[in-house]
């Protein structure tokens, strides 16, 4: 059994007899002797291969190559030459005796340069990649995390409790992944997208505290920060109400902070979801600069401007971001007005401020008068340029909001070193689909409105939701449930799912609420998410150690695959589409 970390010895140890067990990271013949780096997950030690002093064949060491596994024993001397770079660069240990315990065929990557960029090579050969430094750092973190979350969560009398895998299918947002069932065959599981109606039976059930890190599934499109399977730190309550929920997940943070990072972060501020979207044009603002969206539409409502008077005329609005003296040049404001076209908006108008003047695509329509209440209104300094929206309300923030966090980036204005953590409270409860032409949840149908009255008024309906935010990024979000089977009902009722409808979703969780249910909520932690803030990486798949391409598949098992028919038969399965889709039937 392996007994100590390479990394750990030091000039105390000089003197000591080891046993050592590693990879090769590095040789280095000089004829008579040889010096090999032996890693292992602690780090790296020296040894020395002395053809005086091994016992073992000389050969053997000159067989040695990189990522070659081995077992050494040997003597802990001081080294002539030190290695100031790596923490056991006063000390060597002098080898004895050699065992190579496996060989190393040719790398089919350089796993010692952290800049390799073939990511369809490093995911078929993920576990090469996870002896990088980096990586191997990033996972080690995850875990640490996961620690610190349990320990408090412990400590706290939450329970940890596991909920099913195969579940029923509730459509409502994310689409299902499905499971067939052999035993009844034409019915389906489904993969939970969280485990939200089992945590709410925890509450039902008496259990008043619980907690889950969960295996969460959703069939949906993904990006830098998503994946198909994902990670949900779960926390449940009973008898709490909103500001109870954030008090302990705000300690929980403040906890994680200080023994990940060792920071004392202080009281998180709160904002008001209108507040957020109005000010920052997101739901999750990134807070560490300023830039904020500015409301342009009093002073420019009595302008002539064709293109302004049919915006506001068609209750629409015209806000903009001030950007300070950032030199950008015509052709940089083109790009980024393509930028916001991709968000919707159908331009950017724009000012530039210079000597008292100002310049720019609107510049020779702007009427003086209001030219002059934008510079008194906005202090205006030389070099200053406003990039306006004008649009229908959402279109302007969702753009806005865009285009400012593209300027930050741009301009490197954002302190990369900094935590900023903020509450977004008092969501809309309903959103409204055009495609479907109906009102939605805008979290999930079980979320407890503010006002049970303003339920009539989907549009203005509040909820007692709430998301945290850290730099940008929501890494959390919960809500206080509805307990009340009437309540439900009505939330339903706003929601067009008839009763019929509601019984065949949800008929047995709706059920249980007849039979004494606590007041309840709860938040969940995209685990993932935060560990890729924390180790401040911008790719999701860096904090997974075996994640999925951005088509969802599996380079190194080569998951998702075909199936035998034999396997479909017995599910009662057939695939669709013609000759080239079936699968072959000699697979098993």
């Amino acid at each position: 059994m392996k007994k100590y970390n390479n990394g750990s010895f030091r000039a105390k140890d000089i003197g000591k007899q080891v046993t050592l067990y590693g990879w090769v990271n590095k040789k280095r013949n000089m004829g008579g002797m040889i010096f090999v780096d032996l890693r292992d997950k602690s780090g790296l030690i020296q040894l020395v291969f002395n053809k005086d002093t091994l016992k073992t064949d000389f050969n053997e060491a000159e067989k040695l190559h990189s990522e070659y596994c081995i077992k050494v024993k040997g003597i802990i001397l001081a080294r002539s030459d030190i290695n100031s770079k790596i923490p056991t660069g006063e000390i060597e240990v002098i080898v004895s005796e050699l065992e190579i315990l496996s060989e190393c065929e040719l790398l089919p990557f350089n796993i010692y340069e952290e800049n390799e960029t073939n990511e369809h090579t490093t995911l078929k050969y993920r576990y090469l990649e996870l002896r990088r430094e980096r990586l191997a750092n990033i996972i080690r973190t995850r875990a640490k995390i996961m620690t610190s979350i349990r320990e408090y969560l412990n400590n706290k009398e939450f329970c940890e409790i596991e909920t099913p895998i195969l579940c029923k299918s509730t459509p409502e947002g994310a689409r299902d992944y499905i499971v067939p069932s052999r035993i009844q065959k034409g019915s389906f599981y489904a993969l939970p997208q969280s485990p939200q109606i089992f945590k709410q039976l925890l509450m039902l059930g008496g259990f008043e505290r619980y907690y889950q890190i969960a295996k969460c599934f959703r069939d949906e499109d993904l990006r830098a920060d998503r994946q198909p399977e994902f990670t949900q730190i779960d926390i449940e309550m009973s008898f709490v109400e909103e500001i109870d929920v954030r008090n302990m997940a705000e300690e929980l943070i403040k906890k994680l902070m200080k023994d990940i990072k060792n920071i004392d972060i202080p009281k998180i501020p709160v904002i008001t979801y209108k507040d957020a979207i109005e000010n920052y044009g997101s739901d999750k603002p990134d807070t560490r600069f300023d830039m904020m969206l500015l409301d342009f539409t009093e002073i420019l409502k009595n302008s002539e401007m064709i293109l302004f008077k049919n915006i506001i005329e068609n209750n629409g609005i015209i806000k903009g971001i001030i950007v300070k003296n950032s030199g950008y040049s015509r052709n940089d404001i083109d790009k980024l007005t393509e930028y916001t076209k991709v968000y919707g908006a159908k331009g950017l108008a724009w000012l530039k401020y210079n000597d008292n003047t100002f310049s720019g695509s609107i510049a020779k329509n702007l009427e003086s008068n209001i030219a002059e209440n934008i510079k008194s209104t906005y202090s205006l300094s030389d070099g200053d340029i406003i990039l306006l929206v004008a649009d229908e309300t959402k279109t302007v923030h969702t753009s806005l909001g865009a285009l400012r966090l593209k300027i930050a980036e741009n301009l490197n204005i954002i302190d990369k070193n900094k935590f900023n953590f903020l509450w977004v409270v008092d969501f809309p409860m309903f959103e409204y689909s055009k495609t479907d032409k109906r009102w939605k949840s805008t979290h999930h149908p079980f979320t407890k409105p503010k006002n049970i009255e303003d339920i009539k008024d989907p549009e203005n309906c509040l909820s007692d939701a709430y998301d945290m935010v850290l730099n940008g990024y929501e890494i959390g979000g919960g809500s206080i449930r509805i307990h009340d089977s009437k309540v439900q009902e009505k939330v339903f009722e706003a929601l067009n799912i008839s009763k019929e409808e509601s019984r065949l979703r949800f008929g047995f969780f709706v059920d249980a609420f007849k039979y004494g249910a606590p007041p309840h909520g709860g938040l969940a932690f995209g685990l993932d998410r935060l560990v890729m803030l924390l180790c401040n990486t911008d790719n999701i798949k860096d904090v997974i150690a075996f994640p999925k391409t951005q088509s969802a598949s599996d380079l190194m098992s080569e998951a998702p695959s075909e199936v035998s028919t034999i396997q479909l038969d017995e599910l009662g399965i057939a695939i669709k589409g013609g000759e080239n889709f079936w699968v072959n039937s000699t697979k098993n």
